[in-house]
């Protein structure tokens, strides 16, 4: 018997020779030297464009008859049925579907399909817009109504549906149909901007009253510095300048220890500043200045200091500039309790103005910050804390009890 090496292939065995793949054999590149015109890949790209051929398009069919039609209905919905079956959750699909229909004139099966569709997937908004959109397109007003209605129950926190709903009254003049949908979204308390827009619309038609009422809805729903400021500056606008002061002052009340506290006092210092209360201002600045922390209050120092350059007397301009320095050293030795020499600016700053209360307070402050470290270095600038302070109750206050009790 031959070996399988020697097969005959006719026999139906495979030699060896047979089974071997081939592989090119790698063409060696003879001239290496840069071509003498060189091609970007930009103008290889255009060029491949410039002899794209045209995209083969079907040709368009021309129906010349009902029953020509009808097949082509036919064919076109069992096409659509098909795809659905397989891909059912697609929305775009659905879409496509009932717009074919609504181009066919058949808004009953159009209205079938978006109900079909709305079965499979009714969070889905963009059906519902895309939905009354067909219905405001063909005039059908009342089936439209039926489904802005529908969608603002079942999606109360899509503003977008609101919106539009709203925006079909008004455009159809119907100004007590869209006041009433308002009046429906504003029990879900939306977000500021949904009330904004509720009070734009009954000043488009002169309803000052109307909208001074959602106003005060407004500030309740949403009890912010930025909703009071605007309640304030409308009353403004409308001339109603003891209302708008009233608005700040219950703001003021209600809102004195909130994080934006700031921006409210100094829009209600410039409301005064406008009314030419240059007194009140300057009132609300100083007792602003009092119950805002020293951290929060940049902003409004620097506009004090600004008002009292304009409106103010020396003295007024002084104490603005002494409050802004101690603004300064405030914020220096929180960041720094240890850094001895602000201690002495901030003291040195309160004994030139003389207040004697604030300065020892400065005082007691400074000696409770006490050095982390048994180390002379860090010791010599405390102790003359102590020295400076026993000194001064001495010298400038004279009170020789609390000196005593310094050194004790």
């Amino acid at each position: 018997m031959s070996s399988s090496k020697d097969a005959d292939p006719t026999l139906g065995y495979l030699t060896r020779k047979d089974t071997e793949v081939k592989l090119p054999r790698p063409t060696r590149v003879k001239n290496k030297t840069p071509a003498p015109i060189q091609i970007t890949a930009e103008q290889i790209l255009r060029e491949a464009r410039e002899r794209q051929e045209a995209e083969i398009r079907p040709p368009k069919q021309k129906i010349t008859d009902s029953t020509e039609l009808g097949e082509y209905r036919l064919r076109k919905r069992k096409e659509f049925e098909d795809l659905i079956r397989r891909v059912r959750w697609n929305v775009s699909v659905w879409i496509k579907y009932a717009q074919w229909e609504e181009s066919q004139k058949d808004f009953a099966r159009a209205r079938s399909v978006w109900e079909r569709a709305l079965e499979v997937d009714y969070k889905n908004h963009t059906l519902w817009l895309k939905y009354a959109e067909v219905e405001m397109k063909n005039k059908f007003i009342n089936h439209a109504r039926n489904v802005w209605d529908r969608a603002v129950a079942l999606l109360p926190r899509v503003d977008q549906l609101w919106y539009k709903y709203i925006h079909m009254e008004e455009m159809l003049g119907n100004v007590a149909g869209a006041r009433q949908v308002f009046e429906r979204w504003m029990k879900w308390m939306p977000d500021q901007q949904g009330w904004l827009s509720y009070i734009k619309f009954e000043l488009r038609y002169n309803e000052i009253e109307r909208a001074r009422e959602i106003f005060e809805r407004f500030v309740l729903c949403h009890p912010r510095v930025g909703a009071w400021i605007r309640y304030a500056k409308f009353e403004m606008k409308n001339g109603e300048v003891p209302r708008a002061r009233a608005v700040y002052e219950r703001a003021v009340d209600r809102l004195a220890d909130d994080e934006e506290a700031e921006l409210l006092f100094v829009a209600f210092a410039e409301f005064e500043e406008r009314c030419k209360e240059a007194e009140r201002a300057r009132c609300i600045y100083k007792f602003a200045l009092d119950h805002i922390p020293k951290g929060r209050a940049e902003d409004l120092y620097r506009k004090f200091v600004a008002f009292e350059k304009q409106y103010g007397d020396r003295e007024g301009i002084e104490d603005a500039i002494v409050g802004k320095r101690r603004f300064q050293y405030e914020d220096e030795v929180r960041k720094n309790p240890l850094n001895y020499d602000s201690w002495f600016d901030y003291i040195r700053l309160e004994e030139s103005v003389g207040n004697k209360e604030r300065t020892r307070e400065v005082y007691e402050r400074a000696i409770a910050n006490v050095p982390p470290a048994e180390e002379k270095r860090y010791w010599q600038r405390y102790i003359y804390l102590w020295i400076n302070y026993a000194l001064y109750e001495e010298l400038d206050t004279g009170d020789m009890e609390r000196t005593r009790d310094v050194y004790k």
